[in-house]
């Protein structure tokens, strides 16, 4: 009998390599010859400067030594990805053997052959290239190197189906061949070239280039100081690079031994490492931590995902359905196993052995670990304004330096300095102007304040991120689990009878036996684990309610299975021993579950299949959100009153399921039969009342938000009713504001699109009269009314009335009935309008939102998740106020300490500028003690400020570049320069003034009188600016909280008032300070010191409370950047919209319809 085909279909037409989310710029270049060996010249030449700079422009080396060819025969690749970035990897081949081309297919068969025509060798040859982990392959036919994964990505349910059979050794090696070793490799490199990199980073460089200047200026001291200094930092960053690289090495690698199925029907042991796409996986009754990502064929399996989604609630996958539609583990997450996850138990695997049977989808990082394992080591860039600001003032300064290098270069040739002094004075001003420690102390806020979050339990995967939730202007919240308490009290039960709905019964378990008791009893995915059940809490609880207990099939459970018509048993419900005593039935009654379809966001329902002993009858229940279940259900059997009663509950905000059953047919093949077969065509049972309630650290974190002028969202997958409720009671709705219900219906056979609004109070019912009032009355009060809209709605919403989008989207509140992707379609939508967006919730169904939102925040057990780049190990939301807390510390302080750096840089540029013309400068240990002393302490002790304890309505600026910061530069600059000149002519004044002695210049006339008064200044100048910048009210406590920080600047005021006063003769000459007698003069100095100290600290706060805005006024106003403002303002002034029960046509249909 002939193997079973098992060939990779061909690749889908959609190829990931265009998608916008991972869309790369793809150039072919060829090595040639000559200008290979030519730039190796050069670099000898330049002594190996051009090697530098290639390093740092990898794009120059490759136009340097290549010239551009097609794909196909390229050696040398640049990629440009969608941010702009460019990178350069090498086009690497592998010898393939011709046999292993053709067990790929017919149509891969010839797309591969297409690829080695281009090399008339014996040997078949795989061009490839890897890329942040992932391995491209030249597909000739498309003309184009693609993810591997684009072969597999077309495959059928029913194709992962047919490889049961497992793979021959043949197949599995060449596809080995193919698709490369199943590998999250984080590499790990060694100090040696740690070391190389590290010190040809531009910071070190520039170092480098400093250092030497300094020495050849005879700055010793100072040069061997920053040269330890500079050392010691290299190495603490070697090591922590290395332990980092270490630690997440030994996270993402997952080597271990797994059993495959062969082709022959034999099992074999094999490394994890060779595993690859197709092979099939025997998982043992005890699981095991997967090393791959693969679809479950056979039995059940008990897994915990919280490294995936953060959800510490273990999940229950069940086999995938062998259905034609096409396979994607989106879509089919309750049927896929994910790389990473821990197979915590395996069961039903059928005949032939226990466990359960998978075929592998995915290796390596095309895998849902490696996707998290890619996200921390390639992070894509945060396209945050502070960011992109803080180059833009590196080149101001350098404009700054070129300004400053022009001026000395005419003083010193005036005062006919030599060629060698010219050079190294010149470029010295540009070793003070732009301080190399600059980038590095911008990101000094961000360490601290992700120490403070992490002793707070908030871990955090993508520190910049930090900084942005400081601009955070909305925030969504999921409901279950996140505003509301993840478990949920049983309220009643209200069964479907002969008149409608009967009383609500507030035990279950008192329900007479019938389809309701088993419906609640079996209607489940809960599974045990050590004899305790696990599952969903809503599903604990509910069997919980009905008394009914939970076992599990153990060993061989053939008898078991002979006793329910010979189906395979998954679990058997068996009723309370009291209750069948007191019915007086057999003990032995019970009902098996032989088939399950777990629940779905996007179907919104689960149903399972059951039989009773003897495999007779066999029933269906189905179980999940009333509007669902009533719209699978025969409609005779829905109750008139069900809207009534359901929007009654919904309203009181209790959590309604609905159930319903049906008997199948008993020629139906139980084993095999779909999923859409089963949930159809039911009666209705009844309604399942459940309350949860809202956690009581809500709505004090939404008051503290809306306090704050923060929007909050509610985004749900539960009824809209319910969620109004928990709006409500949370503070999202106010007690006395109006909801209005969005109805949009899509374009059907029968009517066109419409968009209609409707009170809650009244709805569609209320008089007109009333609801002109309410019309008019919607903006007295600022937010007076909110709108509420579901799923459906939102879809026919974007799809047929964009133009309505925005404007339903800066009045939206609740969402519910949102699918997981619409989740993160609102995301997108919201930022469209310039939002900066955060994102809570349990991480389970909201991953995808998470990770699109600017802040995404996991409530979960792990420290790190591929849900979302923060995740906070508490239960409750009281972490959002908190993260905006420290990312509003952080910008600040981030800010202050930007601010700083280039305040310092300028003070001293100042001061040399000022010596210089005086044919003097500051010495060797002056220098040391300004840098080190000074401004390295103050700048480190600068950034422990911790947050405010309260959330300001305005949140801190983000642009570098904006007027206040400028402004105070120049002012505080210009402060800077006048109380310099202000002490030097002081000092000219004086009658005991001796002039420089002219015929010397630089630090060979030290000490001189100018030198010291201008190091008394500036001295005290690097600690006022200190005080001034740092910011405290309202964003960060007041300065006198930062206790460090106070006490080493009042030790530094005191330090530099005794050198100004009375250094004493070996303080004195140890610096090279004039001694000057005249105490007077001295205390002058220090009152000088006090009066540029009170005026920047003057300038700075006018500059806080807005003194500035004149300028804006004399431009005039302009509208906001920011599209969300600017709508806003529009619908502000438009109070006649919403239009009520006005149903508002498509624009899109009317054009159409006069075309």
């Amino acid at each position: 009998m002939p193997e079973p085909q098992s060939g990779l279909p061909s690749p889908c037409p959609r190829d990931p390599l265009f998608r916008p989310d991972s869309h790369m710029d793809v150039q072919g270049y060829r090595w040639v010859c000559w200008k290979v060996w030519f730039c190796r010249l050069a670099a000898v030449l330049t002594l190996g400067l051009l090697l530098i700079l290639f390093h740092w422009r990898p794009r120059l080396a490759v136009l340097a030594r290549c010239s551009s060819c097609p794909l196909a025969l390229a050696d040398v690749l640049l990629l440009r990805d969608g941010f702009g970035q460019q990178y350069v990897v090498q086009v690497l081949t592998e010898e393939v053997a011709d046999n292993s081309m053709e067990l790929l297919g017919d149509q891969e068969d010839s797309e591969w052959r297409d690829t080695v025509q281009l090399h008339k060798e014996e040997k078949m040859l795989l061009r490839y290239y890897l890329f942040e982990g992932l391995r491209y392959v030249w597909l000739a036919r498309k003309g184009a190197f693609c993810r591997v994964s684009v072969l597999n990505e077309d495959w059928t349910c029913s194709d992962l189906h047919s490889f049961q059979n497992g793979l021959s050794p043949l197949e599995q090696s060449s596809r080995r061949h193919i698709y490369g070793p199943n590998l999250i490799d984080v590499p790990v490199k060694s100090y040696m070239r740690l070391l190389v990199e590290e010190v040809l980073n531009p910071f070190y460089v520039f170092q480098v280039f400093s250092i030497t200047l300094w020495m050849v200026d005879k700055y010793y001291y100072y040069a061997s100081c920053i040269f330890l200094i500079s050392v010691l930092s290299i190495s603490i960053s070697l090591y922590e690079i290395h332990k980092q690289s270490t630690t997440l090495r030994n996270m993402a690698q997952l080597i271990t031994n797994v059993t495959v199925r062969r082709s022959s029907g034999e099992e074999e042991c094999i490394s994890s490492v060779e595993l690859v796409p197709g092979d099939c996986l025997v998982i043992p009754q005890e699981g095991l931590l997967l090393p791959c990502d693969a679809a479950l064929l056979a039995g059940e399996c008990m897994v915990n995902e919280s490294m995936l989604t953060g959800e510490s609630v273990p999940v229950l996958k069940t086999p995938l359905p062998a259905s034609e539609g096409r396979y994607s583990s989106d879509s089919e997450r309750r049927h896929t196993l994910f790389c990473g996850t821990q197979l915590i138990q395996a069961k039903g695997r059928g005949t032939g052995g226990t466990g359960a049977i998978a075929v592998v989808t995915s290796t390596g990082f095309f895998t849902a670990k490696g996707d998290l394992i890619s996200s921390i080591l390639y992070p894509q860039p945060i396209n945050f304004r502070f960011y992109r600001d803080a180059a833009k003032f590196l080149l101001f300064l350098g404009f700054v330096a070129l300004i400053g290098t022009i001026y000395s270069f005419i003083v010193l040739r005036r005062s006919n300095a030599t060629v060698l002094e010219l050079v190294i004075r010149t470029l010295d001003i540009v070793t003070i102007v732009v301080p190399p420690a600059l980038p590095a102390a911008i990101t000094t806020g961000t360490i601290y304040a992700q120490r403070r979050l992490k002793r707070q339990g908030v871990f955090c995967i993508s520190p910049p991120r930090i900084n942005v939730c400081g601009k955070i202007s909305l925030f969504c919240f999921d409901k279950t689990g996140t505003l509301t308490e993840e478990g949920l009290d049983v309220w009643g039960v209200m069964e479907v009878g002969p008149t409608g709905f009967s009383e609500l019964v507030s035990e279950p378990r008192l329900l007479p036996r019938g389809p309701m008791l088993y419906g609640l009893a079996c209607c489940h995915t809960v599974a045990l684990l050590g004899g305790q059940p696990l599952g969903d809490p809503l599903e604990l609880k509910m069997i919980e309610s009905t008394g009914w207990e939970l076992h599990e099939p153990e060993g061989d459970q053939t008898e078991l299975d002979s006793a329910f018509g010979g189906y395979r048993v998954l679990a058997v419900m068996r009723p309370p021993a009291q209750q069948l005593q007191a019915e007086g039935t057999c003990p032995g009654e019970a009902m098996a579950i032989i088939r399950r379809f777990p629940f779905s966001s996007a179907l919104q329902r689960m149903s399972v299949v059951t039989v009773a002993p003897g495999g007779h009858p066999a029933l269906a229940f189905i179980k999940g959100s009333p509007e669902m279940v009533a719209s699978l259900c025969l409609k005779e059997t829905v109750p008139a009153q069900f809207s009534s009663i359901l929007r009654t509950f919904a309203s009181d905000g209790f959590r309604v399921l609905a159930l319903g059953h049906k008997t199948l047919d008993g020629k139906m093949d139980l084993k095999t039969v779909e999923r859409g077969a089963i949930e159809r065509d039911m009666q209705f049972l009844g309604l399942l009342v459940m309350k949860n309630l809202v956690k009581p650290e809500s709505a004090g974190v939404i008051n503290t938000l809306r306090l704050a002028q923060l929007r909050t969202v509610m985004v749900t997958g539960d009824n809209i009713l319910t969620a109004v409720n928990v709006a409500k009671s949370c503070g999202m709705v106010g007690s006395d504001d109006r909801v209005i219900f969005v109805h949009a219906t899509p374009h059907t056979a029968q009517s066109m699109p419409t968009l209609r609004f409707h009170l809650g109070e009244g709805g569609a019912t209320a008089a007109a009269g009333s609801v002109e009032v309410i019309t008019q009355g919607l903006y007295q009060n600022g937010f007076a009314y909110h709108l509420a809209i579901n799923g459906k709605s939102f879809a026919a919403l974007c799809d047929h009335f964009p133009e309505y989008l925005p404007k339903v989207l800066m009045r939206a509140t609740v969402y519910a009935r949102m699918a997981p992707d619409q989740k993160t379609q609102l995301v997108k939508e919201l930022q469209k309008l310039n939002y900066r967006v955060g994102m809570c919730g349990d991480g389970a169904n909201d991953c995808g939102a998470l990770r699109a939102a600017d802040v995404g925040v996991s409530l979960s057990e792990a420290e790190a998740s591929v849900a979302s780049p923060f995740t906070s190990k508490s239960d409750n939301i009281s972490c959002v106020p908190l993260l905006i807390r420290e990312g509003r510390c952080s910008l600040v302080t981030s800010f202050s300490l930007f601010r700083y750096m280039a305040l310092y840089s300028l003070i001293q540029f100042c001061s040399v500028l000022i010596l210089y013309t005086m044919k003097t400068n500051l010495g060797d240990l002056q220098f040391l003690f300004f840098d080190m002393f000074l401004v390295t302490l103050l700048a480190i002790l600068m950034g422990t400020g911790g947050p405010s304890e309260e959330l300001y309505p305005r949140r801190p600026p983000a642009s570098l570049l904006a007027l206040p910061v400028l402004g105070s530069l120049l002012i505080h600059t210009s402060m800077i320069v006048l109380g310099q000149l202000a002490a030097l002519f002081v000092t000219i004044s004086q009658d005991w003034y001796i002039p420089l002695n002219s015929t010397k210049s630089g630090a060979e006339n030290l000490p001189n009188m100018e030198d010291t008064c201008v190091f008394a200044l500036s001295g005290f100048q690097y600690i006022i600016m200190a005080i001034v910048v740092t910011k405290g009210y309202p964003h960060k406590k007041p300065l006198y909280h930062n206790v460090a920080f106070f006490c080493v600047l009042l030790v530094l005021l005191a330090l530099m008032s005794w050198l100004v006063l009375y250094p004493g003769p070996v303080i004195g000459k140890l610096l090279q300070l004039y001694n000057i007698s005249d105490m007077n003069f001295k205390m002058l100095l220090v009152a000088l010191a006090a009066l540029n100290l009170l005026v920047c600290f003057l300038f700075e706060v006018l500059i806080d409370v807005g003194i500035l805005n004149f300028i804006y006024w004399l431009r005039g106003t302009r509208p906001s950047k920011k599209q969300y403002k600017r709508l806003d303002v529009s619908l502000s002034d438009s109070p006649s919209w919403p239009p009520l029960n006005q149903p508002l046509p498509s624009t899109q249909w009317t054009v159409i319809g006069v075309s």
